[in-house]
């Protein structure tokens, strides 16, 4: 077992198969030693959006919840990491991840949000998962979801 992989089981975690692209846009992209994923939403393990993580941040969502959201998202970014790359110990950074929460204009506290999945990209990979990041507001996602995150990393 990889030492991903253990890191992975002993926080519970069992990556889902990778989700399929919703339109005309592929899954990840690597050049060279970079590999961009792109966005993910939260989808859980059963391969849905949960209802608590459907809506907006400041109306139908909390922050809580939003915070799993962006979890499950970097999950879903850690599976579609390992089909570009097989092993998930060929990573050597997490260069940047991108975050979209769907909120209210009134709504401000979309950095907290997106540390769901900063955090477990820390967790996951120790100090090659500190990375630079993005979080911006929107006004809607696809499928209704809260929460995107999209990612960089720089890998063997």
């Amino acid at each position: 077992m990889s030492k991903v992989d253990a890191t992975l089981a002993e926080l519970g975690i069992a990556l889902p198969n990778p989700a399929a692209p919703v339109a005309n846009y592929v899954p990840y992209v690597r050049s060279g030693n970079l590999v961009t994923i792109s966005g993910q939403i939260c989808f859980g393990p059963d391969g849905k959006i949960g209802a608590t993580h459907l809506g907006r941040l400041g109306a139908d969502v909390t922050p809580e919840d939003a915070r799993e959201g962006a979890r499950l998202c970097a999950i879903n970014v850690l599976a579609q990491l390992r089909a570009a790359v097989g092993d998930l110990d060929r990573v050597r950074r997490c260069i940047r991840l991108g975050g979209f929460i769907a909120s209210t204009p009134e709504f401000t506290g979309q950095a907290g949000i997106m540390n769901g999945a900063s955090d477990l990209m820390v967790q996951v990979f120790g100090d090659k998962g500190r990375h630079a990041r993005s979080t911006i507001g929107v006004a809607a996602l696809p499928l209704g979801a809260a929460v995107e995150v999209e990612a960089l990393f720089e890998v063997e």
